[in-house]
């Protein structure tokens, strides 16, 4: 006990005396930090230091304040921006033909170019002043969601100039007179914009783009200027074959110092009219059957002027933090909000084929196999929107959050992949045959589009989501880094000490605590609420806990190496991932009033959540490198074991029985679902509610079937008219049912073409 005593008060002093702790702790350490801190290129090092740390600055914590989640604005669309949705959105979706779009036309009819123009579809975001909507970010998701339900040529076409484009750099980062010139003729659709960013040797690592604008002196307008020449290659750009002005990122060059002594500038966006001598465009693309306009831009030689740069010459050198602060914003609104209207679509379309489509006798919703695929549906669409209403909402907040947006990004259009394979698993051959009226073969081909675009998932799971929510996201780690580099190494190791102390603290109180809470499985942990959520919080609080400790050791151990090892981060990355995602589905559970029609899904969401994160801590443990470190961290994390199951069968079962029901809560979980009564969807649901009206007299059909009533060789039709005959069923009974059944046929009718029509 003596022994234990003393060791205890060693420990106090090495720790209390600060000249001790400095030599013994604080200086060594302090060393090792500078030696295997990673380095940073100067992209890495914007893209750090740009956007926001929003929620994911909780859930690295280790202790998220859940109160402080919920407290944050239920995002809500405004009174004028639900008379848009119900007049000018509507009105627009009467238009939309999407089979004549994409397989004849290969193009936006004119009257609905011109409609988006005169309507303010391209000025959803540029402020009235200027003469556009001024919308939020809640409302621009949903309208663009909405759109895509019917036609996804029509809502990248509206979606692109509201995100990353020129309308959205001039807003944050142009000029007056940039702002002057530019957003009035975007706002009434004179000028038409694209963001040229991509090219052949530069996708992912956009900060390698060759594209170069070389300062120098040349005419403009008669007049000698100083000014860039500029020679590029992009393709891939949305819009650009009809654009009429260029945003275009660069690399600026002074080599004979025009400007001053700096020779390599950097990354530089300028704005270009589309008609200015020597900008090519024109090009299309075809990416995979889809109609919007995509292609490439070139340029050999071109003279602007330094004021064409947006934001001015004081801009020069600032584009690549403008691209990823607007990237981040861009990506949190338009990806994920296709990605929710794949889920609204689906689930609405899905549930009602699963009880139209009839196969031995009885509805294919019916089979525990379609059961499995269409919870999963139902599952996963309640958490896309919820993802989609909580990270539109954090952008309404006037935050870009980065990796908050990473995330919704590549989880957001990974659960959009799912949903629409589940989709086209239960439609089965229907699903594959494209016509006027079949609803999912357009999305369908569209998936890889969205998975592929704004950073493509393997760069964004493996790259994004943790290398930059570790270092930004983290309490100390960032803090850290700047003490190190302090050029005055005594304040730099006074500043260093401070956070170290405060980090080791940190590290060991979310040690102490994952182990307690995985001992007693979270029972003691705190939650915000009651009832049947309260130990999903828990849970998740736990969770938050191990990454935290997993993060700090993963850091330690590995140092710049981490940001290679890209399976391990990536696993920790899925951990944020997962935890931000069930977040947003206890915030929308409580911004919606705690439904109880909507616990079956929650659970579902959340569930599923827990069992990802289980997989992801296991994956880490078994393939990180240290043998006794890892063993130490599982026995932290999971100290009797890893329990995190996948959602029951039960819950499954119950989300079916709620997504095959008419009324209020199926129409809540789809309300994004454009139905058009003059196309499949329209015939699929009044198809889905005629058969559900009737389901009571088509069960007593078949049982009289079974019996010998009715002669079991006889069709639905015979036999429903031989129950008219025999006074088994009224004939308004009769009628409803041979429209219903009528209903049924054209719904699970697939499209024909006479020979040599295609």
């Amino acid at each position: 006990m003596s022994v234990f005593i003393i060791l205890l008060v060693v420990i106090v002093v090495i720790f209390a005396v600060k000249d001790i702790r400095l030599n013994l702790i604080s200086r060594p350490t302090f060393k090792m930090f500078k030696k295997v801190l990673p380095p940073l290129s100067q992209t890495e090092r914007e893209a750090m230091e740009a956007g926001d740390v929003w929620w994911d600055g909780e859930l690295f914590s280790g202790n998220p304040d859940w109160k402080k989640l919920h407290s944050f604005p239920k995002p809500e669309l405004s009174e004028k921006e639900n008379a848009f949705m119900a007049n000018q959105v509507e009105t627009l979706m009467a238009m939309l033909d999407d089979y004549q779009i994409v397989q004849k036309d290969k193009d936006l009819p004119k009257e609905v170019w011109e409609y988006l123009k005169t309507e303010g579809f391209f000025a959803l975001i540029i402020p009235e002043k200027f003469g556009g909507r001024e919308f939020s970010a809640i409302a621009n998701s949903t309208i663009v969601s909405k759109i895509s339900t019917k036609s996804l040529t029509a809502a990248v076409t509206v979606m692109v100039p509201n995100s990353l484009g020129p309308g959205e750099l001039l807003l944050h980062y142009g000029t007056k007179e940039q702002q002057d010139r530019w957003l009035p003729t975007l706002a009434n659709g004179e000028d038409v914009p694209c963001f040229a960013l991509t090219g052949p040797e530069a996708g992912s690592d956009a900060g390698s783009i060759p594209d170069s604008g070389v300062v120098c002196k040349g005419q403009h307008n008669g007049e000698d200027v100083i000014g860039l020449r500029l020679n590029w290659s992009k393709r891939y750009i949305t819009l650009a074959p009809v654009a009429t002005v260029l945003g275009l990122a660069f690399k600026m060059y002074d080599p004979d110092g025009l400007l001053g002594d700096e020779k390599e500038l950097g990354i530089t966006c300028a704005l270009i009219p589309t008609d200015h001598p020597g900008v090519k465009t024109g090009e299309r693309h075809y990416p995979l059957n889809m109609a919007f306009m995509n292609g490439t831009t070139y340029g050999e030689d071109v003279f602007i002027p330094l004021d064409w740069i947006i934001g001015g010459q004081e801009c020069a050198g600032r584009g690549w933090r403008m691209l990823v602060e607007c990237l981040s914003a861009g990506r949190g609104i338009s990806l994920p909000a296709l990605s929710a209207a794949t889920g609204h679509l689906a689930a609405k379309m899905t549930s009602a084929y699963a009880m139209v489509r009839q196969q031995f006798g009885v509805s294919i919703g019916q089979f525990e196999g379609v059961q499995e695929a269409l919870a999963r549906i139902g599952g996963l669409t309640y958490t896309l929107e919820s993802c989609r209403l909580m990270t539109a909402g954090a952008i309404d907040l006037k935050l870009s959050p980065s990796v908050v947006t990473a995330i919704a990004k590549y989880h957001m259009t990974e659960m959009g992949r799912t949903v629409m394979n589940d989709a086209m698993d239960i439609h089965s051959g229907k699903g594959i045959q494209v016509g006027p009226n079949n609803y999912l073969a357009h999305g369908y081909m569209g998936i890889p589009v969205s998975i592929t675009v704004e950073g493509a998932n393997i760069l964004t799971r493996n790259l994004m989501i943790f290398g930059q929510g570790a270092t930004r996201c983290h309490p100390f780690v960032l803090k850290e880094m700047e003490a190190a580099a302090l050029e005055d190494d005594d304040a730099a190791l006074n500043q260093f000490d401070g956070l170290l102390m405060n980090h080791i603290l940190f590290a060991v109180s979310n040690a102490s605590m994952a182990f307690i809470h995985g001992l007693t499985r979270s029972y003691f942990a705190k939650a915000p609420v009651g009832g049947e959520t309260a130990i999903y919080y828990k849970h998740l609080s736990r969770m938050s806990r191990s990454l935290a400790i997993c993060t700090d050791v993963a850091m330690l151990m590995l140092g710049g190496e981490l940001k290679r090892k890209e399976m391990i981060s990536a696993r920790l990355g899925d951990v944020l991932s997962h935890l931000y995602l069930a977040s947003t589905v206890l915030k929308r559970y409580e911004d919606e009033g705690r439904q109880q029609a909507d616990l079956p899904f929650v659970k579902y969401a959340i569930e599923t959540s827990l069992f990802e994160i289980g997989q992801a801590f296991d994956g880490f443990f078994k393939n990180f490198s240290n043998p006794v470190i890892n063993f130490v961290l599982k026995r932290i994390v999971f100290p009797i074991g890893n329990h995190y199951e996948k959602p029951s069968d039960e819950i499954a079962q119950r989300i079916c029985e709620h997504m095959t029901q008419p009324g209020v809560f199926r129409n809540r979980l789809t309300h994004l679902c454009y139905v058009d009564e003059n196309a499949g969807t329209g015939v699929m649901e009044s198809a889905f509610l005629a058969m559900h009206d009737m389901q009571a007299q088509f069960k007593d059909l078949k049982q009289w079937q079974r019996k010998g009533n009715i002669p079991a060789t006889l069709d639905i039709e015979g036999a429903i008219n031989f129950a008219l005959n025999n006074d088994l069923v009224t004939q308004t009974d009769a009628d409803a049912m041979h429209h219903a059944n009528k209903l049924r046929k054209q719904a699970i009718a697939v499209d024909n073409f006479q020979q040599g029509e295609l």
